[in-house]
């Protein structure tokens, strides 16, 4: 199964946000290429929140360009298998931890914001991935810092997008 192919079934599989996800159905049906970067009218994208519930705490990244504290994530490339291993794939790369679960039920939350060009505007798909425990972290060369932060404390850093899915992935476990 395409990766394409696996967005479809699995937007239509999530019973949350019909609207926006009704939105990002008829993006892909009209552009072929709106899974990839290179697709001007804007594509989807896959990220994943990194959460240590026993700690009751969430990983941010604060973004080398964006210079905004967000959960992990970015493009779609062409060897992932699926929107959730993508995901997974960028949480493990911009955490550096290893062995990250994800969290049974799919995706948590849609969210699509505009982005600074080229890339115009994401469809993202957002997933939460639980941390193992004594998960030790590591900054990427996309970030400018990494950092655990209390569930109460990401409000006062992040912008709504992640407050509201921190709220479903506390929701979901």
């Amino acid at each position: 199964m395409s990766l394409y192919d696996d967005a479809v079934l699995v937007l239509k599989g999530y019973e949350d946000q019909r609207k926006l996800r009704q939105a990002y159905l008829d993006h892909l049906a009209a552009h072929p290429d709106g899974m990839w970067k290179s697709c001007s009218a804007g594509h989807i994208t896959a990220s994943a929140l990194v959460i240590d519930p026993e700690g009751g705490r969430v990983l941010l990244t604060l973004h080398r360009k964006l210079r905004m504290w967000l959960q992990m994530g970015g493009h779609c490339e062409p060897g992932d298998s699926s929107l959730a291993a993508a995901a997974l794939r960028e949480a493990t790369e911009e955490s550096g931890i290893a062995g990250l679960t994800p969290l049974p039920g799919g995706p948590v939350r849609l969210d699509r914001h505009p982005i600074p060009p080229p890339c115009h505007c994401h469809y993202d798909v957002q997933y939460a991935v639980l941390a193992p425990p004594a998960a030790v972290h590591a900054i990427s060369d996309e970030s400018l810092d990494l950092r655990w932060f209390p569930y109460a404390e990401v409000a006062d850093v992040a912008d709504d997008s992640v407050v509201r899915l921190l709220e479903a992935t506390r929701a979901r476990l």
